[in-house]
C-alpha cells in the first residue's frame, strides 16, 4: 500500500494492520495485541518490510498502530515520518530511521507528540525549513505540520468546497513549488497556497474532465525544474468518471485526458492531452531524464475494493519536452495487473520498483480474478537497453554533502567519448501510495561542459540548488545523465 526509499538503497513496504495473517512472521518473540482485528488478535505477522532490491532479501518489520491509508514524508535527516491511518493509527506519527543491511531498525511510534486532527487519506509534502506538511484527510478538512506548529492544525476550507457526494478531495495533490508556496489540487480545482499566513493566494481555472483525486483515482506530478528553477510546470492524469465510486460500476472507462499547467505563470492554463489509454490508479514516476513514466492502474471502474477492471497493462512515457501530440510513447506492457493500493518508486540504478495490488478488504491469495499480489518487479526503461550500455556515465566521485548555491565537482567515467553536455539531476525519495508520490520533485543542476581529465574520465562543475524552495533539505539521489542514459545515482544530502 505505502512504499519508500531509502538513501541505504533499500525500500520500506507498508500495509494495513488489522485484516488478518500476512505471509511474513515477525521474528520471535516480537507480537502484538490487536483489538481491532476480527481475525487476527494475537498478531505474530510482519505487516512492514525492508527490501533489498540488489539481494531480494527482505527483512520484517514491527508497526504497532494502522497505517491504513495513511502518508509519509522523509525528514532533512533521512529519517521516514509517517502520519495517521485508521482505527488506533488515526492520529499517529510513526519515524523509521534507516540504517544499512546489518542494521536492525525498526518502526518507532512517538509517545510524546500526535497529530492535532485524525488523517486518512492525507498528504504530506516538506517545506523549504525541513517541516513537513500534512493536508487534508477524511472529514479533516485542514492543514497541520511537524513539528508540530504552536497553533496546530489549521482550517483549509478549500478542502470542504472540493468534497462532493463521492469525496473526491482525498489524498490531495501537494506540490511545493520554487516560490515556497504550496499547489494544492483536489476533484478538479487547484489553489495556490500561503502555508505561513495560511491564506490561498490564488483559484487556479478548474481542469476539466471530470474530478481527478480519491476516489477518483487520477495522477500527478511536477515535473522537472530546471533553468533558473524558478518555473513549475504540474501535469495531472487521467481519473475515473464522475459517478463509478457510488453506483460501484467496475466497468465504465476511465478518462485519458491529462491537464498541463505553468502553475508560476501570471496567466496560468491548462493545457489538454490524450493519454493512448484511459487510465485510473496510474503511478506517474519522475524518471532521471525528466521524462515521467506513466504505469499500473486500470481502464474501467474507479478506486475501492474490488471496484475495477481491465488492467492498463501498458506503461506510457510522457516525454515533455515534444510537442503536444508527440508526447506520449506506449512501452512494452508487464503482465502483471496492478490495480488497488499498487505502487511504483524510482530506484537509484534507474529501474522502478513495482509493488502490491490487493483490490479486497481482506487478504484474498486464490479463486479471484485479481488476488493480492505479493510479486515485486522492476521496470527498466528503455535507457538501460544493452545497445546504449556504453553511454552509460558512471559517478566515481561526488561530495556526500553540498549546501544551497556551492558550485561543487563530480567526476565520471563513460566508455564512449562523451558528446554534448552531462546532466547532473537531483532527485528526492517520495513516499507513493494511492496514486501519487508524495514529495516527489526533480531538479537539473546548472552545470559546465564536462571536462576531460583522463581517459573516459571527466570532471563536471555542478551548482547546487539556491534554496529550500527549489530543494527542501534532506538526501537526495543524484544521476549524471549522458544522452538520456543515467548512472547509478550516488546519494547526496543538501543542507542549509
Amino acid at each position: 500500500m505505502h512504499t519508500a526509499v531509502t538513501r541505504f538503497n533499500t525500500v520500506v513496504l507498508l500495509d494495513r494492520t488489522n485484516i488478518g495473517p500476512s505471509r511474513k512472521l515477525l521474528p520471535k518473540p516480537r507480537c502484538r495485541i490487536d483489538p481491532h482485528d476480527a481475525v487476527l488478535k494475537h498478531d505474530c505477522y510482519a505487516h512492514s518490510l525492508v527490501f533489498h532490491p540488489q539481494t531480494n532479501h527482505l527483512r520484517p518489520l514491527m508497526i504497532l498502530t494502522d497505517t491504513w491509508c495513511s502518508s509519509g514524508q522523509f525528514l532533512p535527516d533521512g529519517t521516514l515520518l509517517q502520519t495517521g491511518g485508521d482505527l488506533d493509527g488515526f492520529k499517529k506519527i510513526r519515524k523509521f530511521n534507516p540504517c544499512d543491511w546489518d542494521g536492525n531498525c525498526d518502526w518507532v511510534e512517538l509517545d510524546d507528540a500526535e497529530l492535532s486532527h485524525g488523517r486518512w487519506y492525507a498528504t504530506n509534502q516538506i517545506l523549504p525549513d525541513g517541516s513537513v506538511a500534512i493536508v487534508g484527510g477524511r472529514a479533516a478538512n485542514s492543514v497541520e505540520f511537524y513539528p508540530p506548529r504552536q497553533n496546530g492544525a489549521v482550517s483549509f476550507p478549500f478542502l470542504v468546497e472540493t468534497e462532493d457526494n463521492q469525496m473526491d478531495n482525498l489524498y490531495p495533490y501537494v506540490h511545493l513549488l520554487p516560490n515556497g508556496r504550496l499547489f494544492v489540487f483536489a476533484n478538479n480545482r487547484a489553489v495556490l497556497y500561503d502555508h505561513d499566513s495560511n491564506a490561498v493566494i490564488r483559484n487556479y481555472p478548474p481542469l476539466d474532465g471530470g474530478p481527478r483525486n480519491y476516489p477518483s483515482a487520477g495522477s500527478s506530478a511536477m515535473l522537472a525544474l530546471d533553468g533558473d528553477h524558478s518555473t513549475a510546470v504540474i501535469v495531472v492524469c487521467g481519473g475515473a468518471q464522475y459517478g463509478a465510486f457510488i453506483e460501484k460500476s467496475t466497468d465504465t472507462p476511465a478518462h485519458g485526458t491529462c491537464g498541463r499547467i505553468v502553475a508560476t505563470s501570471p496567466d496560468p492554463v491548462w493545457q489538454m492531452e490524450d493519454m493512448p489509454f484511459g487510465r485510473i490508479m496510474g503511478d506517474m514516476v519522475m524518471l532521471p531524464t525528466g521524462d515521467v513514466l506513466i504505469i499500473n492502474g486500470a481502464q474501467s471502474g474507479t478506486q475501492g475494493f474490488e471496484l475495477a477492471s481491465n488492467p492498463c497493462l501498458y506503461p506510457v512515457l510522457y516525454r515533455p519536452d515534444q510537442p503536444v501530440g508527440l508526447r506520449f510513447m506506449t512501452l512494452t506492457p508487464g503482465t502483471v495487473p496492478r490495480l488497488y493500493h499498487s505502487t511504483a518508486n524510482l530506484l537509484p540504478d534507474g529501474r522502478v520498483l513495482l509493488a502490491g495490488s490487493n483490490p479486497h478488504y481482506v487478504y484474498r491469495f486464490e479463486a479471484v480474478e485479481f488476488p493480492t499480489e505479493l510479486r515485486i518487479e522492476a521496470f527498466s526503461p528503455e535507457y538501460l537497453a544493452p545497445d546504449r550500455a556504453n553511454l552509460r556515465p558512471v559517478i566515481e566521485e561526488v561530495p556526500e554533502t553540498v549546501r544551497y548555491g556551492e558550485v561543487f565537482e563530480i567526476s565520471v567515467s563513460v566508455q564512449l567519448p562523451v558528446v554534448g553536455i552531462i546532466e547532473v539531476n537531483m532527485a528526492s525519495a517520495p513516499f507513493a501510495t494511492h496514486s501519487f508520490s508524495q514529495g516527489q520533485r526533480l531538479v537539473k543542476l546548472t552545470v559546465t561542459p564536462s571536462v576531460p581529465v583522463d581517459a573516459g574520465r571527466y570532471r563536471i562543475s555542478c551548482t547546487a540548488p539556491a534554496n529550500g524552495a527549489v530543494a527542501p533539505p534532506s538526501y537526495y539521489m543524484v544521476f549524471a545523465v549522458n544522452q538520456g542514459v543515467p548512472s547509478v545515482a550516488r546519494w547526496v544530502r543538501l543542507i542549509s
